[in-house]
């Protein structure tokens, strides 16, 4: 008997692929604090401060926060892959600069590239994942890239950890060498990936857009309730050109609401602490009253397995949990975590002798494991899946770069505050964490296993983005049950049935709505399909 082994549908193996931009992220962030620590960068590059070593590890973040604010409209005229291809390809001269750097001027000009590169992908990558996959497996998919960043970091750790022990100067230029020739893999993603379906019907090319969704192995079904759908068409239809116009009428009725709650969630909730975790665990762990070996292990090491590990099921489930709970449910952990630490450090009771320094270790720990598997996931799908097809690169891509911002402002302070004082940074991390929580449990319509054109209709609605009152309206919109009520403009109709027309002939066959998915697409004749 032969064994045959199924393919995986093609927007599994695309959204696989452009993932890589997520690991180059996470690959970066766990090399660059050993790299800096290495003998021979500092025989090469020089001995670096306290401040010179913080501005060299966050300097990515500042200069990936500036393009990030246009990668979005650069990507609704090009493309999606286009855009993240440029982004690769100054990416990998960035790190091929770093490599080869042998003053630190080089070097800074290498990871400022790199930042730039990010800025350009980052968003990018999130909203053609967000355009490719099917409602059903969106969250799982769109988390990927998040996945693939903490399986960068526990690489990038264990790179340095191996490469450390060569006695040469390729000891730290080799996990450049690397992130190089990885970027330049990403490069390639236009040539080998299907388009967007959704930018090219945003774009007029709906034959193009119909040959995409075959390589991408898109369910016909959903795609002619969604996608071709005159819902789909109409929000298209309203799009306005122009570069500026684009960014605008982010703050303009009817984009406003999720345009601003997608800067909260990229932006805001990064205040929450959790590079002031990532960067300085191992100074968080010797304030404790760990010893320096110890404290960097289980600050880097440890911590890179542990936040990989728990980024499985976090993938694998996103779609079983409601966004509302896994955000408010992670929240709440993480705002526990800095107010109870915060106020073990206050009373004193934080000593080498006394066991508690034992919990705030936990407790760190804890709280990044929490963020990797709530805030950290669930955050970048949400902000992306919110938003119009007219606006949604932009506010990405807008939203990113404000990211990038306040995690640059946590970066630099983070170690300031601890200076400072042994609790203040807790508590300011635990405060922000508690008013997002307060934040997003009023402004935060449900979205998990709905189409992006049935979330865009329920947001154009006046008065239906609050809370969980979008969830019904939604349900409606999408079709299901039995005789349905669908809310558009305020009107309302009943329909039986659901009736989807095969304009340009896409379906190989009748396919009830409710239960049969079909995968296939080809040209043939005008048919209707009913449920």
């Amino acid at each position: 008997m032969k064994l045959e082994i199924s393919r995986p549908p093609g927007y599994v193996l695309a959204a696989g692929m452009v993932s890589l931009g997520g690991f180059l992220n996470g690959y970066d962030t766990g090399s660059i604090g050993a790299v800096t620590e290495m003998p021979f960068f500092t025989s090469s590059i020089g001995e670096l401060t306290p401040f010179l070593r913080g501005f060299t590890v966050s300097l990515i973040m500042l200069t990936g926060a500036f393009p990030s604010f246009f990668a979005g409209q650069l990507a609704d005229r090009f493309g999606r892959l286009a855009i993240v291809a440029a982004g690769a390809l100054v990416f990998a001269t960035g790190a091929a600069l770093e490599g080869c750097a042998n003053k630190l001027a080089m070097f800074l000009v290498g990871r400022a590239l790199c930042g730039i590169g990010e800025g350009l992908w980052i968003s990018n990558i999130t909203v053609y994942i967000t355009e490719i996959a099917p409602s059903a497996r969106r969250g799982m998919l769109v988390s990927m890239p998040q996945f693939m960043a903490n399986a960068g970091i526990c690489v990038g750790y264990f790179t340095c950890y191996g490469s450390v022990q060569i006695e040469s100067s390729f000891s730290w230029r080799a996990p450049y060498i690397i992130q190089a020739i990885l970027g330049l893999v990403l490069a390639t993603t236009p040539f080998i990936l299907p388009q967007s379906p959704r930018w090219l019907l945003l774009n007029g090319h709906r034959d193009k857009a119909i040959e995409e969704l075959k390589r991408l192995d898109f369910s016909a079904v959903e795609a002619e309730k969604d996608l071709l759908g005159p819902a789909a068409e109409q929000q298209i239809s309203a799009r306005q050109p122009g570069a500026v116009e684009g960014l605008t009428r982010l703050f303009r009725k009817p984009y406003r609401k999720p345009a601003l709650l997608a800067l909260y969630v990229l932006g805001v909730i990064q205040l929450s602490g959790i590079d002031g975790v990532l960067y300085y665990a191992s100074t968080l762990f010797a304030q404790a009253g760990i010893s320096a070996k110890t404290s960097s292990f289980l600050a880097s090491g440890l911590s890179a397995i542990l936040m990989l590990a728990i980024s499985i099921p976090a993938v694998l489930f996103t779609d079983s949990i409601s966004r509302r709970t896994n955000v408010i449910t992670g929240g709440s952990i993480l705002t526990f975590c800095m107010f109870t630490i915060g106020t073990l450090y206050a009373s004193n009771s934080v000593t080498p002798q006394n066991p508690a320094r034992w919990l705030v270790i936990v407790l760190v720990f804890v709280f990044g494991l929490a963020y990797s598997a709530t805030w950290g996931i669930v955050g970048k799908i949400y902000a992306s899946e919110i938003q119009p097809a007219a606006t949604r690169s932009a506010a990405s891509s807008v939203a990113q770069g404000l990211g990038f911002f306040t995690n640059w402002i946590v970066a630099i302070i983070t170690p300031v505050l601890l200076a400072n004082s042994s609790f203040g940074a807790y508590f300011l991390f635990g405060s922000i964490c508690f008013v997002s929580v307060l934040v997003l449990m009023v402004s935060m319509p449900e979205t998990k296993g709905l189409s992006l054109e049935a979330i865009q209709e329920a947001f154009l609605v006046p008065g239906t983005a609050q809370r969980g009152r979008v969830v019904s309206l939604l349900k409606r919109w999408a079709g299901l049950g039995g005789s349905v009520p669908v809310a558009a403009g305020g009107a309302q109709t009943t329909e039986s049935a659901v009736e989807l027309r095969d304009v340009g002939g896409l379906l190989t066959q009748d396919a009830a709505v409710s239960g049969v998915q079909t995968t296939s697409l080809e040209s043939g004749s005008e048919r209707s399909v009913r449920a």
